[in-house]
């Protein structure tokens, strides 16, 4: 079929497997060549994003009479859709949808789209793209007369509410927002437009994009284990702490309730799910419960973007000792080197896990800090190098020992924290594709923990870095 329509991409919205039930069966090889049929097909290459996967296919017909030449065919396979119901956000099905309408060739043959039935996500996607179309064309949408017309072409399609609402959010969603994403050669210009003070309208740009953040709602509803008495006192700041549905879960204590929670929040990577753990500065009583989580999730590498003390007020607990060992209930940690290079601390733990009363061996592990002192007291880093340099220096960790979560901290976890995961993602996709949005970076942000990038300065300064970063590797590395 796709040989015989000309298609040069399909789009794929189903897992191959969800609820251990199978899906969709795997219709390409995952390295090499594969013949299907009469049909030769060849995976050319292979980039995994958070959202979605683009694959690259050569196929050829191995007919005698057929047609030899050999076509690309791209397929966006989008892997967010969860199990139940549609995604929480329609953040990564518009972007998706708009890197699937750019990879396309005008002179292509219709694009193919499936999930498992090809009615439900599938309908959901003609849907979104055919009123998007119509509304910049019409500067209006049609959503029911549309779906009765494609229901009479095919069946059943966009098969339940969920997926009919979902629709409205994503329309709504680029209604409201628009298209924020910027070339990295335009930068500077767009920069300028936002800064500009030639009008009194100079409240526009900057601060309109980041009061607009502050339409994202904070989800109450979803904060009931933070706000249970006994979890309100592990807090910083009370009106900052997790969602339940990515809150980092701890083993309970046998016996003891509510030592399952943890003020810390999982957040998405550029390419990984779940890749950071933004939390607070610990407190002198959830220090355990700060390296019970750093050891049960594996994580590497923590990186401290706040000093203990600022201003003569508590900001953080020395959760590690300055020399010799200090234990935590069943962790022990071990200061083995502490090296001061520009404004940062690296300083590298062993950290020793042994449950009482058992006879296992003891578990060991390295943990590297990045204390990072270029933070002012008052307001943001005066450039933006520092950060360039961290972030460098954490990701390069991060490859050396597996890419288990990055645990980031603050004091309350989500101003400079924030800031630092933003930067991290978005610096990331500048490198891969040459693009960033810094306003869509914050924003999913911001749906993951409340409060991320806490004021318009931060917000600021994730530009300014992300310009810096550009003029700093602009000369010897081009983008594209």
């Amino acid at each position: 079929m796709i040989w015989e329509q000309k298609s040069a991409t399909i789009v794929m919205l189903t897992n191959l497997k969800e609820r251990k039930e199978e899906k969709c069966s795997q219709y390409w090889p995952d390295q090499g060549c594969w013949t299907y049929g009469n049909i030769r097909v060849c995976v050319e290459d292979c980039v995994v994003l958070v959202d979605y996967t683009i694959r690259k296919f050569c196929i050829q017909s191995q007919l005698p009479d057929g047609c030899k030449a050999p076509r690309l065919i791209s397929q966006l396979h989008f892997t967010s859709w969860p199990d139940f119901g549609v995604p929480f956000t329609p953040i990564g099905m518009l972007k998706f949808l708009k890197k699937v309408k750019a990879l396309n060739p005008a002179h292509a043959g219709p694009i193919v789209v499936h999930c498992s039935a090809g009615v439900g996500r599938t309908g959901t996607f003609v849907v979104i793209d055919a009123m998007m179309d119509m509304m910049h064309a019409e500067q209006k949408v049609d959503v029911f007369e549309f779906v009765s017309r494609i229901r009479n072409q095919r069946p059943q399609m966009v098969q339940t509410d969920m997926q009919y609402t979902f629709i409205y959010q994503a329309l709504l969603e680029h209604y409201l927002y628009g298209d924020t994403e910027l070339d990295v050669s335009s930068l500077e210009k767009h920069l300028q437009t936002l800064h500009s003070t030639a009008t009194h309208f100079d409240k526009i740009g900057l601060e309109e994009e980041f009061r607009k953040l502050t339409n994202v709602r904070i989800m109450k509803e979803n904060m009931r284990t933070g706000n249970l008495p006994a979890n309100m006192k592990k807090a910083r700041v009370i009106q900052i702490i997790p969602y339940d549905f990515n809150r980092v879960i701890l083993s309970m204590k046998r016996g003891q309730e509510y030592t399952d929670y943890i003020n810390a929040s999982f957040i998405d990577g550029y390419r990984q799910k779940d890749y950071f753990i933004a939390t607070q500065g610990p407190l002198a009583h959830t220090v355990e419960d700060f390296w019970r989580m750093v050891w049960e999730w594996k994580c590497h590498t923590v990186v401290m973007l706040t000093e203990v003390q600022e201003r003569e007020q508590d900001k953080c607990f020395q959760y590690w000792p300055t020399e010799g060992s200090v234990t935590h209930g069943e962790i022990t940690v071990e200061i083995k080197s502490d090296t001061l290079s520009e404004a940062i601390s690296i300083r590298d733990f062993l950290v020793t896990f042994k449950q009482p009363l058992a006879h296992q061996e003891e578990q060991t592990r390295m943990v590297r800090q990045f204390h990072f002192h270029g933070w002012p007291e008052v307001g943001i880093p005066a450039e933006g190098k520092g950060m360039i340099d961290l972030i460098a220096a954490v990701q390069k960790q991060q490859q050396q020992t597996g890419n288990h979560p990055i645990t980031v901290h603050c004091s309350a976890g989500a101003g400079r924290t924030g800031t630092f995961i933003a930067l991290s993602n978005i610096l990331e996709r500048v490198k891969a594709e040459g693009l960033l949005d810094v306003f869509q970076a914050v924003k999913s942000l911001r749906l993951q923990r409340p409060h991320m990038v806490q004021t318009l300065e931060q917000y600021e300064f994730c530009y300014k870095v992300v310009q810096d970063f550009i003029d700093i590797f602009s000369d010897y590395a081009n983008f594209k």
